[in-house]
Parts: structure tokens; sequence; C-alpha cells
């Protein structure tokens, strides 16, 4: 990373608004390079934000070609503000401009995203937020990883997480049921959710409460038991008095994904968070032969 002063970026225009956060299109004064330039106001109590240090920590250390990549960190007076590469939209932003999109698109995509939970995983990070509007594109197709502000360094032994994590639509059965001991395989739950909406143009499992996801994923995926999950009664959130849905085939609402894509987004969304494929055994999948990579 390098150091600037405040007055080394021009903001352009505001690119998006989060809870902690604004982000602007910026330019560099000094290199006319184009950056995003995320501004998070300081509480003059509370200083700076636990997501943000969060953030920065991790960014700082993470070097991947699929994972933005953070240029600066500014402090100023009453804000601080991080200068990260300058993406030209949001995956969900791409979905929505350019319609239905083709296999071999879909598959790049999905491919960039797993090399890049590869990598953090492979270093000890859970992203924790995986969804289309934190996955940045470029104009050459280049997928990166974005806001790690839900990030998390994974301890030995497994630490105790917190179950108010990732987005409710790509949040993973088992954090549904309120366990707090999950690992990678809370984001592989993402990736699949993730991987079947551009097959699909729309979210898979759309929940508008932690009861109503449930039910979605489990009218699909079937609902678990103590036979066919070993210890799901014990979850802070398991009732027994679900509704008991059978497995349906996933093909029914992924038509459009062939045979081996179905295979592999059909191991990312196991219920039983140990069944999960990992990224690394993704990235060797046999769907991905023909990339050449």
């Amino acid at each position: 990373m390098t150091r600037s002063g405040p007055n080394s970026f021009q903001q352009l225009e505001k690119l998006g608004e989060g809870t902690y956060a604004t982000v602007f299109k910026g330019r560099n004064t000094q290199t006319g390079e184009l950056v995003a330039l995320k501004e998070i106001a300081l509480d003059t109590e509370e200083g700076t934000p636990s997501t943000a240090i969060r953030e920065i920590s991790l960014m700082k250390e993470l070097h991947h070609e699929n994972i933005l990549r953070l240029h600066d960190v500014i402090h100023a007076e009453s804000k601080l503000m991080l200068v990260f590469e300058y993406m030209d939209k949001d995956l969900k932003r791409y979905m929505d401009t350019h319609g239905e999109l083709s296999a071999g698109v879909i598959k790049s995509f999905v491919y960039q995203l797993l090399q890049g939970v590869s990598y953090c995983h492979d270093n000890r990070i859970l992203h924790r937020d995986l969804k289309p509007q934190n996955l940045l594109v470029n104009a050459q197709g280049q997928l990166k990883l974005g806001d790690f502000g839900l990030a998390r360094a994974i301890g030995i032994p497994v630490n105790t997480f917190s179950n108010e994590v990732v987005t409710l639509w790509y949040r993973a059965p088992d954090v549904l049921l309120g366990s707090r001991s999950y690992s990678t395989s809370i984001d592989m739950w993402s990736i699949g959710c993730i991987a079947a909406e551009l097959w699909r143009g729309r979210s898979l499992f759309p929940g508008s409460n932690n009861e109503d996801q449930l039910k979605r994923i489990f009218k699909v995926m079937g609902t678990p038991s103590e036979r066919s999950w070993p210890g799901v009664s014990k979850l802070p959130e398991y009732r027994a008095d679900f509704p008991v849905y059978v497995q349906q085939e996933l093909r029914a609402l992924v038509p459009r994904v062939d045979p081996l894509g179905l295979d592999l987004v059909g191991r990312m969304l196991r219920v039983i968070p140990e069944r999960r494929i990992t990224a690394k055994e993704a990235l060797r999948h046999a769907w991905f032969e023909d990339l050449g990579v």
C-alpha cells in the first residue's frame, strides 16, 4: 500500500451507500487512475467501526487476482477513506444489465469466485458475506471479492462465531439454525446460491425472514432429521414441528444448467455442512475442464 494525503484523490459520482460507509468513484489526482473511495464516518466517542478495522487488517494481507486490491488508507479528522482499485460494477448490476448470461461467462465467474475463496480459506479466512453485491466485475470480465467487513480469521480450535452473518438469501441452513461453530462450508453454501442465481437470473432462496428462509431451503433440499443429520436437533433454532419436505430435483429450479454444472451446484448446496464440497475440490471439478486453466 502507498501513503497518500486526502487531497491525492478527487471524488467523482457516488456508487453506493451502506450501513457504515459511502462508496464513490474517484480519481488519483497525480496519476489520473480511477479508484473506488470508501468513506467511513468516524464516531467521536466510539472511533473506527470494528467492521472497518477488520476489513483493513485482512485486506492488507490478501494479495490475489480475484480479491479487490486495497491501495491506501487515509485518515482524516472525522472520516476514514479506504482507496480500492476501481471495478466497473458489482455482479448484481452486471446481471441486471446483461440479462441471460452465457454458459461460458457463468463458468468463468464461478471459477474466479472459487479461486478467490480458495485463497481466503487457504489463509484461514472466512468471507462470511458472499453475495452478488459484494462481487465486483471489470470490463475485462475479471471478478473479484470485495467487502471483507464481516470476514474473520479462523482460529484453532474453531471459534464460536456469531450467527448474524451472511445476507439472509445466501445464509447456510446450519447458520440459520443457530450454529456458531461453522467453518469454510459457510462460504461454499453462498457460492452455490450465487452460481444458481447466475443461471436463473434471480435468487434461489429469496426468504423474507429466518423461518421463511429455512422453509424455502427445506422445500427443495428436504427437511433434515436426526437420522439424516445427527445433532441437528441440538441446534438453537431447530424446531421439532418444522414441516417435513422431501428433497426435490434441483434441476427444476435451475433448468438451464448442464449436468456437470448441476452436479457442482448440488455439491455446494448440501444441507449438512460437513458434506459440502470445499473450494479447492470444486476448482478440480470436471465442469471446469474445458476452461483450459
